[in-house]
């Protein structure tokens, strides 16, 4: 720990310090292993195809919060100068930086918002030149389940709180619980107040398709809860079914980055959030004017239609889509005027040709048909003369006329009584 904080210490200062990614001795029990970098591009990434949009907005300037296990900081996709800052460690004490991660939770939902495209690789993420917050409140990996709840409420407030107060417009909280915390429910109001987009899973503990379970903080006002839906575009059979799933993102097979370089495949709604997250990025960056509650608005209103129908407890307002959302009315200058008509001088000699024409053309039709009528005429007497010389100029026979039919009469009367 002592070392952690020289370093820190060192870094803050300006002095040259290692990468400040790695955990600190000691604060990873069990760290997780690194992963093998996978080529391949996702799903996720060719469903929603964010090179459409980065024309119009990349995130630049944007500032998202993962309140979370922390983001590998050294990660190849993530260590551009500038892209993941220090942000702090509120599970450990002395002070140490959130940007170290022990179980790729924190770094697989950076890596979905804001991964840089890299050559050979598929996966990147939807807001590449947005910047990350790491905000460290847990050693575990969340799994949407509850459990990320026994995590002190006091810290995952603390976080929150923080996340608000260093100018994150978007906090993205890739966990979810069925209690609800007045600490965590305060902590989330102020965030809401302070602008921020806050941006939360639904949670993974749907058993059936009855809706029921609580979840929070998804359910708290201001917030977007988003739920999971896989490759076919069907709700993830354990993302939640409630009022507070306000739009749905891929999240069943999707891949993530994972720490200490590589890739992973993961499920949960945890990972829905942060495509939605990176989304609200995009739309801060090119829509800069619009509150935090016109972004949400905006999300609805331009999501594609799922299979829930509109304003689903299961799909919300259905699959967040990056392009409309930032693209739908971007111009907003109005049409210019049409200038005034002004007609002009009107070319009397030409109109004269023109009348001319239409006169000759007239003309000609008249004698064209007068012509061909005298070829009918002649032709029909030449073929007369012809046929009466050949007869010397007597009548030709008319066929008899048929013989009358004898009358059929019929019988006498028959008075079957005498007269």
């Amino acid at each position: 720990m002592l070392a952690a904080a020289t370093a820190l210490v060192a870094l803050q200062c300006g002095a040259v310090a290692p990468a400040y990614a790695a955990p600190p001795a000691g604060a990873c029990r069990d760290p997780e292993p690194a992963h093998a970098e996978v080529q391949a591009e996702p799903w996720a990434q060719r469903l929603l195809s964010p090179e459409r949009v980065w024309p119009y907005s990349r995130g630049a300037g944007v500032l998202v919060a993962v309140v979370d296990s922390g983001v590998d900081a050294d990660h190849p996709q993530l260590s551009r100068a500038g892209k993941v800052q220090q942000g702090r460690d509120f599970y450990l004490p002395g002070g140490l930086p959130g940007s170290f991660d022990c179980v790729s939770h924190g770094t697989g939902v950076a890596g979905v918002i804001a991964a840089d495209p890299v050559p050979g690789v598929g996966f990147h993420g939807i807001a590449p030149d947005a910047e990350i917050l790491p905000v460290r409140i847990t050693d575990r990996d969340l799994s949407d389940q509850g459990d990320s709840l026994r995590i002190d409420p006091q810290v995952v407030a603390n976080g929150i709180r923080y996340a608000a107060d260093q100018g994150a417009k978007v906090i993205n909280l890739s966990l979810a619980g069925l209690s609800d915390f007045p600490v965590i429910r305060n902590a989330v109001a102020y965030a809401v107040w302070k602008d921020a987009v806050v941006v939360a899973a639904a949670g993974n503990s749907q058993r059936d398709a009855n809706p029921g379970l609580p979840s929070y903080p998804a359910g708290y006002p201001g917030v977007l809860g988003v739920g999971a839906v896989d490759i076919d575009g069907a709700r993830m059979t354990a993302s939640q079914i409630g009022p507070y799933v306000g739009i749905t993102a891929p999240g069943a097979k999707v891949l993530a980055t994972t720490r200490a370089g590589g890739h992973a495949y993961v499920d949960g709604t945890s990972f829905a959030a942060p495509f939605v997250s990176a989304t609200a990025a995009l739309v801060r960056s090119a829509w800069p004017k619009l509150s935090a509650a016109q972004v949400i608005q905006r999300l609805k209103a331009t999501a594609s239609p799922a299979r829930g129908g509109k304003a689903s407890e299961a799909y919300g307002a259905g699959l967040a889509d990056p392009y409309r959302a930032v693209t739908d009315g971007l111009d907003t200058a109005k049409p210019a005027a049409l200038p005034a008509y002004t007609p002009g001088p009107v070319d009397q000699a030409a109109l004269d040709r023109a009348e001319r024409l239409q006169e000759t053309g007239t003309v000609a039709k008249w004698l064209t048909a007068a012509a061909i009528a005298a070829i009918v005429v002649a032709a029909l007497g030449v073929t007369v003369a012809l046929r009466g010389r050949r007869r010397r100029w007597r009548p030709g026979r008319v066929a008899p006329l048929p013989a009358e039919p004898a009358a059929v009469e019929p019988p006498e009367q028959i008075f079957l009584l005498p007269k």
